[in-house]
Formats: structure tokens, C-alpha cells, sequence
């Protein structure tokens, strides 16, 4: 029997609500003409793109081309057989009437293209309609409840409601119309090379998970860095803010990862289970372990960048972070008493997502007549951005007569596999339309995930900045963020 993470999978039409927007030409559109030019998925396929944006099936294949060309290098013959697969429907919706147009279009394409009844929807549209969108899908009758047999399935983009309460109401919404069974809530760092591998590295080498634990691990820190600004994005930055933006999803997903137990089976809920386990036992962030800041126009590589207020909608005095630090504590046997540092920002000095594991320093009076001032903790990174790799630091000995211990690194990159690389939406997609649900998180964690940021959001919300801007551009951000450290004996990783 084949596993199913290497199954074919099955004929289905692809539903792409806010097919025009930048995540659609972007992302999703590459990835899936990818997917189909390689053969991963099967040939009776039909994708249909829907958005306000009035537009015919043709000009739709041209913008679908332009996004794709950006990142692949196009085949004639394969776009060719891509590009037939494509549909337009010019629809709003927010307007349950508009959703027979998208009726007609899929009785149309579907027997044409074979795709036996099968259908994807994926939300790429703005968090606010979701409740919205799933409402109208459930009236119009195109998600099939709970059947097996003609599947629907729906990829649901974060951030997955605005609080935890928001996000049970969605919850609710969402078994109601078409269950949790088919439902992906998609987090795309999930998808990434680096992370998908993190469980390997952990529980298939001998030599790490004896030592993951509070014994021998001193802190862990994530870091979710960006050196560009909002951009275009201002509007929706203003509604989101970084913690709902990054930190409440991505970051707190790397965190849950890392620190799991080992799953006695490795499946879906069995993952989950665990995620949930290690979000369950984390108290809610304390205002006094936390810090927020704002970027400020500075000189970045000469030329001069905008401070966050400066940005194409965003109010002059707007008080939303652009950078948040907080201390975490995971309160069960293996990780009590250990911090784990979290910190996600725009405009900074440098683009990077990593996990940093610092073990514990070992009595060094053994070696109290040796030069040991090059040397530090042990430490294990695991990068997940563009280059992504993963490095040991741990102590040698300098050859020569000076009795010297420096810290060195053993360094692995993804590139030594001479193996192609695959975008994390690639590998995301294709689990969606195998029924595969592991790199999903599932409602609970949604949930607890929200439970733990909240009660920070609510204290910022009512107790304003009145130091913003307070980083400049290009900076590591705020001040406050080293001291959160530094007054515990420890410092950010900037190497």
C-alpha cells in the first residue's frame, strides 16, 4: 500500500476565491503550474479563478502566465495544456447570488476535464470575508457535506479569525458547512524544507533527543525577521499587526514543533495531538515579558526608506507594531524553566527565520588553564529562509601551543542534496489534494494559539505606545528587546 504523501492525487476542480490578488499570481498560481508540468498531479484537472475584477477566460491566462514567468521557466507544451485548464468567473463574493455564476462555470469544466466531482476551494481572499465566502458556499450547495465519495475539500489562508474568539466562531462556522475533516487551514512555513524536516532531525538521529530537554537545554529562540517594510501591504498591516501576522500562526507553529513529544505514530492527529499538548501548557504572555515596536524612516544602504507611518495606508499616527519580543514559558516536565525567546519584526538589518536551540555550558573547570574566550555555548540553527541549512556550533581546540578553545561550526545546506528545491505552497497544495492533513493545524491549536497572544493584544490595545516610532529602519529593533535578554544573563543570536 502507498503512503499517502506519495500518492497521485485524485481529479479535481480547483476553486481559487480572489484569484487576482498578489498570493494567487504569486504563489499559488506558480506552484501549481509546477505541480502539473512535473507530472505530481494528475491531468483531469480544471481551475477556475474567481474575483470582483472583470476580466475573460483569456485575459485570466495571461495573468496567471505573468505571475508564473516570474518565478518558472515555462514550457510551451506543458503551459499550453496548463493554460486550457484555466477559467474566469468575474464574481463578488460576498454576494451569495453571484455564486451561480461559478455554478454554471464548474458544470461546464467539470465533465469536459474529467475531474469526477471533485472539488478545491481555496480562500485567498481577505480574513474578513471569510465567514462570509464559507456561508455562501454552504447556501449555494457547490461543498458537498460530509460525503466520501465526490470530496470537497477548502484551504482556509491565516491569519484564522482576529482573537480567539473570532477564531471559535469561524471554527463553529466551519464544521457547520463542511467539517474539520475537510477543512486545511494553510500556514505555508509548515511546508517549508527546513521545517518539515525538523521532526527527522529530532527523532531519527540518536544524538539529539536525549539532549532535548530542560537538563541539558539553557533557552530556545525563534526568530521571524523581514529587512523590508509593509510595502503595499499598509492596509492590511494597520488591521493585523505583527503578532497576529506572524507570530500568533508561524511562529508559535515552529515553537510547537520543536518542543513536542515524540508521536507514537507518525499521522496526522497523532501530530497533532502533540502540537496541541505543548500549546496547552503555555500560560499567556505577561505584558511585562513582552516588547512592541515601530519602525522610523532611516538611511538603509544610502538611500532613505519610510518609517511605518510614512507608508501608503497607514494612519500618521498609527499605533500598530511592527515588532514584537516576548518570553514564553512551557510548563510541563521536559520544558519547564526553560524561556523560549520569541521575536518577529519589519525593517530590520537583515532577513532571517530561525530556530535557535542554546545548551546548557558545561563546568569548565576542567580547562581553567586554557584560552577559552572564543568559545560559548553549544548551539544548534536551523534557518528556514532562502538558504535554508543547519548548523552545529560546539567547542575544539586551536592547533598550535597555546592551549586555545574556540567555537566552531559544522554547517549542512539543503543545496549538498543537489535536489531541487520545492516552495513550501508546492508541497502544502499537493497534501490538500491528497487528503493528507499533517502540516495543518487543527482547530485546538488554532484556539490555543490565539489564547496565548490574546490577553497581550487586549493590554496593548488599551494601554497606547507613546514612544512610537521607537527602532529605526535597518536596525535590530528596539532596545527593549536586547534588555528582555540581557536582564537574564542572555543575548539574541546575531552571528
Amino acid at each position: 500500500m502507498n503512503h499517502p504523501g506519495t500518492q497521485t492525487p485524485e481529479p479535481v476542480a480547483i476553486v481559487i476565491i480572489g484569484a487576482t490578488g498578489d498570493l494567487s499570481q504569486r504563489l499559488l498560481f506558480p506552484a501549481l503550474y509546477r505541480l502539473f508540468s512535473e507530472g505530481a498531479i494528475a491531468g483531469s484537472l480544471a481551475i477556475v479563478g474567481m474575483s470582483r475584477r472583470g476580466m475573460t477566460h483569456e485575459q485570466f491566462r495571461t495573468f496567471v502566465r505573468e505571475g508564473v514567468q516570474r518565478d518558472v521557466a515555462i514550457d510551451a507544451a506543458s503551459w499550453g495544456r496548463f493554460a486550457e485548464r484555466l477559467f474566469y468567473v468575474s464574481a463578488d463574493s460576498m454576494k451569495e447570488a453571484d455564486y451561480a455564476h461559478l455554478a454554471r462555470t464548474l458544470a461546464d469544466v467539470e465533465p469536459r476535464f474529467g475531474t469526477g466531482g471533485n472539488r478545491l476551494f481555496y480562500l485567498a481572499a481577505p480574513p474578513s470575508t471569510y465567514e462570509s465566502i464559507l456561508t455562501n458556499l454552504g447556501r449555494s450547495e457547490l461543498i458537498r457535506y460530509g460525503s466520501r465519495q465526490l470530496w470537497t475539500r477548502v484551504i482556509i489562508e491565516k491569519p484564522f479569525g482576529r482573537d480567539e474568539a473570532t477564531a471559535r466562531r469561524l471554527n463553529v462556522l466551519v464544521d457547520r458547512v463542511i467539517g474539520e475533516e475537510f477543512v486545511y487551514r494553510i500556514d505555508h512555513y509548515l511546508g517549508k524544507e527546513t521545517v518539515q524536516n525538523m521532526l527527522v532531525l529530532r527523532f531519527a538521529n540518536t544524538v539529539f533527543e536525549p539532549i532535548w530537554n530542560r537538563r541539558y537545554v539553557d533557552h530556545v529562540q525563534i526568530s521571524f525577521v523581514e529587512d523590508i517594510g509593509v510595502g503595499g501591504r499598509g492596509r492590511f498591516y494597520e488591521e493585523v499587526g505583527v503578532v497576529r501576522d506572524v507570530i500568533q500562526n508561524h511562529v508559535l507553529q515552529l515553537l510547537a514543533i520543536i518542543a513536542m513529544e515524540p508521536p507514537a505514530v507518525f499521522d496526522a492527529e497523532e501530530f497533532r495531538n502533540e502540537k496541541a499538548k505543548v500549546l496547552r501548557a503555555i500560560p499567556p504572555v505577561q505584558p511585562v515579558a513582552a516588547v512592541r515596536g515601530q519602525y522610523a524612516p532611516d538611511l538603509v544602504g544610502g538611500q532613505r526608506v519610510p518609517g511605518y507611518r510614512e507608508e501608503e495606508g497607514v494612519e500618521p499616527q498609527s499605533p500598530t507594531p511592527t515588532y514584537a519580543a516576548m518570553r514564553l514559558q512551557i510548563e510541563n516536565w521536559r520544558w519547564a524553566d526553560v524561556p523560549f525567546y520569541l521575536r518577529a519584526g519589519k525593517r530590520l538589518a537583515r532577513k532571517d527565520t530561525e530556530v535557535v536551540v542554546v545548551f546548557r555550558q558545561p563546568p569548565l573547570r576542567l580547562f581553567r588553564d586554557y584560552d577559552i574566550a572564543g568559545m560559548d555555548h553549544n548551539v544548534l540553527v536551523l534557518k528556514t529562509t532562502d538558504d535554508e541549512r543547519i548548523a552545529l556550533r560546539f567547542g575544539a581546540r586551536v592547533p598550535g601551543h597555546k592551549h586555545e578553545i574556540r567555537s566552531v561550526t559544522l554547517d549542512f545546506s539543503y543545496r549538498d542534496f543537489g535536489e531541487p528545491e520545492h516552495p513550501a505552497y508546492e508541497h502544502l497544495l499537493l497534501d490538500v489534494m491528497r487528503g493528507v492533513q499533517t502540516s495543518f493545524p487543527r482547530r485546538d491549536e488554532v484556539e490555543l494559539q490565539w489564547a496565548i497572544v490574546d490577553p497581550l493584544l487586549m493590554y496593548w490595545a488599551g494601554h497606547p505606545p507613546d514612544d512610537f516610532p521607537n527602532y529605526p529602519a535597518g536596525s535590530m529593533g528596539p532596545k527593549e528587546a536586547d534588555d528582555l535578554l540581557r536582564r537574564e544573563g542572555r543575548q539574541w543570536r546575531t552571528d
